[in-house]
Order: C-alpha cells, then sequence, then structure tokens
C-alpha cells in the first residue's frame, strides 16, 4: 500500500511542483515523499521511479497526442529514434523515471541514517 501511495505522491507533488517551477521539480518532489513515506531503499528507487516515469510519459503523450504529433516526429528524426514518437515518448519517460527514482534513492537513504 505504501509503494501505491509513493508513486502517486511523487506524480501528484512533481505535477503540482511543475506549475511554478521548471523540469527539474521532479527530483526534490520524489525525494521529499522518500522522506515522509518510509520504504526500503530498492522500493523507494521503484516507487519514485514509477511515478516520475508515469508523469512524465503521461505528459508527454498528452502533448503529443493534442498537436498531432508534429513537433515529436521531427525531434525523433534528429535523435537516432528512427522518426518514432512512441520511442521519443518512452525515453522521456526513462530519463524522467531515473531522476525521480535516484533522488527517491537518496531520500530513503538520508531517512535510514537519521
Amino acid at each position: 500500500m505504501k509503494f501505491f501511495v509513493a508513486i502517486l505522491l511523487t506524480a501528484l507533488l512533481a505535477l503540482a511542483g511543475g506549475l511554478w517551477f521548471g523540469w527539474w521539480i521532479i527530483a526534490p518532489a520524489s525525494f521529499l515523499v522518500a522522506l515522509l513515506v518510509h520504504q526500503r531503499a530498492g522500493k523507494a528507487f521503484l516507487s519514485g521511479g514509477a511515478g516520475g516515469m508515469l508523469l512524465w510519459g503521461g505528459m508527454a503523450w498528452w502533448i503529443d497526442a493534442s498537436n498531432g504529433s508534429l513537433l515529436s516526429k521531427k525531434v525523433a528524426e534528429i535523435l537516432p529514434l528512427g522518426g518514432s514518437p512512441f520511442f521519443l515518448i518512452l525515453v522521456t519517460a526513462i530519463i524522467a523515471g531515473l531522476v525521480a527514482g535516484f533522488a527517491a534513492l537518496s531520500g530513503s537513504y538520508l531517512r535510514s541514517i537519521r
């Protein structure tokens, strides 16, 4: 249950923080959730990563769907993704998941030494 609560809190806190701050707010949000919701380090990494991945993947998909994949096709052609908007969204989600996951891991380790 804590796992799903941490995923939801990470996504909601990062979404709310994203209204005022930049993309990087996903890391402090994940860090803070890992400090508040006690989990082992591995589960904290997975829940933070899943929350970040779902949020940024969902947002990227929403933006891509609303503009008919115009920009994502062009960016995917520049990058070595074979012109696939799906792979661009996947790479975006993976990067966000790693950023949030490592921030949650740091928060979990900090909680364990207190």
